[in-house]
């Protein structure tokens, strides 16, 4: 037994506590108490409600009206508050069910005395009416007067006019949201939230245009049900309660106008809210800030109105003193703000000649001294102008037409060339820098010709004997007048700017692997067609990082081999990281895939390549000096045999030179890294490939041997 109780008591608590939390949880629901609180009007209006209860509900029912009045009053635009529709709607059948209950009451126990309907009734009865129900009766026509002709019909016409007018006004807005995305101004979530609060503007006002239906109804409602209670109590009264007519008519008549009172002036608030609402229209800001900055914004009004009331105080027969002190107010007003207005347009004037006025030179920050131009070029005061010469092609319109050949032929965005003046260069000099380092620099003359003989022989023309920028041979400056003469003799005439822009193409060209950058790869990989994408994500960054690609783009561009054909350059890496990371092993494998450009680069017009072999004892000599293994390999060869070598390659390729040959140099694969990087030291144009990087169908035509 001892036991069971025990069990007992914990297994009822545990029960009360579920049994709380069960419905304790239904008040937490909003939807929940909304909905009770709609099922309790509707029960108002079949069970009876005592008075106690009938008082509460009716200060409710007022309480309820002044939020609503106060909320219209203080959002800022009619779509804060778009659920006021249904908020009017339940205010209104709030009001219905009470009316209906304090009906009951009335008739019920009005022969009782003024407290039959609870003490919220008599007392509006016996104060607003002063006992007299004729008074009451009075004040509650004219409040019915008030709102269903006045602001009741006003509302509606508003709220009617406005549907009409937004409905008419969405095409047009729909369209100027679309003109608006289309045209860059908005994103796709600014239209989409354009048009949904279109949406709901529409929705709203024609949600008003019916919902100032229910005050209408309400105030008929009212209207009725007053005379039904008059009529009706006057009857219970005299027939089935034995009260004389005068005093029947007194009592009911006394409590039917309380009761109308007291429903009248909550719809009377609640019928003003919905007319301030839909008459804010579309004036942002709350209404107190409309009011006051709309009408108080006109100070000589103020004025003039002080001076009528001022005038019609001293008016015999009107009273001096209520005149009076209006017109001090507004005269106050007027005069306090006439300042104000004045203090706006003096702040607003100042403020407009301090943002006119030139600002004070900012100090340049030192960030800015960590900045390198990639390509700068400098021109003496005497060049300059050449970059708005009128006459012929610009430099700055050739340096443009170089950025789009350097693209075309080798597949590389050269880096935009900053031009600027040097006053402390020669006035005809130019210098050309690369990333801020000298790379070569001219002496030109602006208003002359360059001219060069193509054979090498003396020019037999008047003119300045100099040396052409870029290569140093052999030219002369002459007057333009000269021209015809120059090429009539086969000889070759350039202008200044084209002598510039050539000595630019060429530095550039032996700069091209320092100039490719990072994020020039990036941007490279990046606009790729997209059906090379799958491609560009297979290899980067599986296969090989960003920064190992543009070391072999570097490479490639080095030797000036075209990177254009950048998708057999990423399949070439895919294939060599197979088996090797070393970057230089894979730049190999890369130029044998690249075999049927580097032929068709190198072949001459008689379509053939021409080449100068490497003989066995130097192959078998570099093959020798290679030291390490893997990653770790080098070129470990005699100073004396390498000056042998130098020699050797120098002698030759004079030789073809002056035979006018301009050969490639073979080798076999294994060794071509490291004799090009022996003669890239000492005759830099010289092409060096491998037997992989000739194609089978390239022809090719041997001149000789190292």
């Amino acid at each position: 037994m001892a036991d069971t109780s025990q069990q007992g008591s914990p297994g009822g608590g545990g029960s009360f506590n579920d049994l709380l939390g069960r419905y304790g949880g239904m008040f937490n629901r909003p939807d929940i108490a909304v909905a009770l609180g709609m099922v309790g009007i509707l029960s108002v209006l079949i069970l009876p409600m005592p008075t106690w209860l009938l008082d509460i509900a009716l200060a409710l029912s007022l309480t309820f009206s002044v939020l609503i009045l106060m909320t219209v009053m203080f959002i800022h635009r009619p779509m804060d508050f778009n659920a006021f529709p249904t908020v009017l709607l339940i205010a209104t059948m709030l009001r219905l069910a009470l009316n209906l209950a304090s009906t009951r009451l009335i008739l019920s126990e009005g022969h009782t005395g003024p407290q039959a309907a609870g003490d919220v009734i008599a007392s509006f009865g016996s104060f607003m009416m002063g006992g007299n129900y004729v008074i009451g009766a009075i004040v509650f026509a004219i409040l019915v007067i008030v709102n269903f002709i006045v602001i009741t019909k006003g509302a509606g016409r508003i709220a009617e006019v406005g549907a009409r007018f937004s409905l008419d006004a969405m095409p047009g807005k729909q369209m100027a949201i679309d003109a608006d995305l289309s045209s860059g101004l908005i994103t796709e979530d600014e239209a989409r939230t354009r048009r949904k609060e279109l949406e709901e503007e529409s929705t709203f006002y024609g949600a008003m245009d019916g919902a100032s239906k229910f005050v209408r109804g309400d105030a008929v409602a009212g209207l009725l049900i007053t005379f039904i209670n008059v009529i009706g109590g006057m009857i219970i009264g005299v027939a089935q309660q034995g009260m004389g007519f005068g005093d029947a008519a007194r009592t009911y008549t006394l409590l039917t106008v309380g009761d109308g009172l007291v429903s009248q002036i909550p719809a009377l608030i609640v019928s003003t809210a919905a007319g301030l609402l839909v008459s804010k229209s579309g004036a942002p800001g709350t209404a107190d800030k409309q009011l006051i900055r709309q009408l108080g914004g006109y100070p000589t009004a103020l004025g003039l109105s002080s001076f009528l009331m001022l005038t019609l105080g001293v008016l015999p027969g009107l009273p001096f003193t209520p005149f009076f002190l209006l017109a001090v107010i507004t005269g106050a007003a007027a005069y306090f703000m006439a300042r104000q207005q004045r203090k706006e347009v003096v702040r607003k004037a100042e403020a407009i000649a301090i943002d006119s006025a030139p600002a004070p030179a900012a100090e340049e920050p030192i960030s800015t001294a960590l900045h390198i131009d990639l390509i700068r070029l400098e021109l003496g005061y005497g060049l300059l102008p050449l970059i708005n010469s009128t006459d012929g092609q610009r430099l700055t319109d050739q340096i443009k037409a170089l950025r789009r050949q350097l693209a075309t032929e080798l597949g590389f965005i050269m880096p935009s060339v900053r031009i600027q003046d040097n006053l402390q260069l020669p006035p005809n000099t130019y210098l050309l820098r690369i990333k801020e380092i000298e790379s070569g620099r001219g002496d030109i003359r602006p208003n002359m010709l360059l001219v060069m003989d193509p054979r090498g022989q003396k020019i037999d023309l008047p003119g300045e004997p100099t040396r052409e920028p870029t290569f140093g041979l052999p030219a002369m400056w002459i007057n333009p007048s000269h021209r015809e003469e120059a090429l009539f003799r086969g000889y070759t005439v350039v202008d200044p700017p084209t002598v510039v822009t050539t000595h630019l193409t060429e530095i550039v060209r032996d700069n091209m692997s320092d100039l490719l950058s990072y994020t020039e790869t990036q941007k490279l990989l990046d606009e790729l067609s997209g059906t090379h994408q799958k491609l560009v994500a297979d290899v980067v960054p599986t296969h090989i990082s960003v920064g190992g690609l543009q070391r072999i783009l570097q490479n490639l561009l080095g030797e000036r081999i075209s990177i254009r054909d950048l998708p057999t350059i990423l399949e070439g890496i895919s294939e060599a990281s197979t088996y090797t990371r070393n970057v230089t092993t894979i730049t190999e494998h890369v130029r044998a895939r690249l075999a049927r450009q580097l032929s068709e680069q190198y072949t001459n017009e008689e379509g053939h390549i021409p080449m100068v072999t490497l003989s066995p004892d130097w192959e078998q000599a570099f093959a020798d000096s290679i030291v390490g293994q893997g990653e770790e390999k080098q070129l470990s060869m005699q100073p004396t045999k390498l000056q042998q070598f130098i020699g050797s390659v120098r002698q030759t390729f004079e030789q073809m030179a002056a035979l006018g040959e301009a050969p490639v140099l073979l080798t076999s694969p294994a060794i071509r890294p490291y004799v090009r990087s022996i003669i890239e030291r000492f005759r830099p144009s010289t092409v060096v490939l491998s037997q992989n990087e000739i194609h089978p169908k390239a022809k090719i035509k041997t001149l000789g041997q190292v």
